[in-house]
Order: structure tokens, then sequence, then C-alpha cells
């Protein structure tokens, strides 16, 4: 059974993706949209659903540490697609769980790759199914190769 620091982790992964799609989709500015997750998203009621509470820190963390380093990120995720793919062919959600989970890898040594790569595991089981699940479990571990010793 996970912690209550872990869960908020959790939540935070997955806000963080979900505030990076939001961003990319609709072209929010870094500062409004941490400021629209902290004041209603991060913990908060919606429609009767009530969000788990999340470590802002650790959200805020990923949101703009995947922000700030896009272009290194996103080169780091397309040296690993099969030569076949773009990025551009890649789902929109499954593009922020793969940077979210590469900034963790190359910018945040204090967490485990085993924890950093079953967490956004769990992450992409939220949005798709085992196979897909895999597919991230299979590039952030070729990422974590590379770039952790």
């Amino acid at each position: 059974m996970k912690s209550r620091n872990s869960k908020a982790r959790s939540a935070a992964r997955l806000a963080a993706v979900q505030a990076l799609y939001q961003m990319d989709m609709e072209k929010v500015g870094l500062a409004r949209l941490l400021d629209e997750f902290h004041s209603h998203r991060l913990g908060a009621e919606i429609e009767d659903a009530q969000y788990a509470e999340a470590e802002v820190d650790f959200f805020d963390d990923v949101v703009a540490g995947v922000n700030a380093r896009r272009a290194e990120i996103d080169a780091l995720i397309e040296g690993r697609l099969d030569e076949m793919w773009k990025m551009s062919r890649l789902d929109k959600t499954m593009l922020q769980i793969l940077r979210c989970g590469t900034y963790e890898l190359i910018a945040r040594a204090d967490i485990p790759t085993g924890a950093v790569i079953d967490e956004y595991m769990d992450v992409a089981h939220a949005f798709f199914d085992k196979k897909d699940a895999k597919f991230v479990n299979g590039l952030l571990d070729a990422v974590a190769k590379d770039m952790r010793v």
C-alpha cells in the first residue's frame, strides 16, 4: 500500500501530465497554467469527483522542468522511437507521459529509476491499455540506460 507521500507524488505526476497536455492543446502560458492547477485542480472537487492531494512543489518541478527542457527531452524521446515512428504520430497524452518520465530520469536523480518507470506506467494505465503501458516502460527504460549510470 502506498504511503500518503507516495500517493501525493502519484497524484502530482498524473496532474503534471494533464497540465502539460492542456498547455499543448490550449497554448496556455506556464504561470497561468500553474495558477489554475493550484487554485482549481490539485486536491479539488470537480463535478463531485475528489482529486487526490498532490505534492504541489513536485508538480511544479515536473511541469516547469518539462517546459524548460522540452527540446532536450523531445530529442531523447525521438532518439528512442523506432525509425518508422515520428513524435507527431504519438498520442498527445502519451507524449506528455513520456516527457514527464524522461524529465524525472534526467533531472531527478533522487528518485530511483524503477520508481519513475513504474509510476509513469501507472499513469499510462489510466489512459491506455497494457500494450501502451509496455511502450512507456520500454521507452523510459531505454532513456534511463543512456542517461543514468
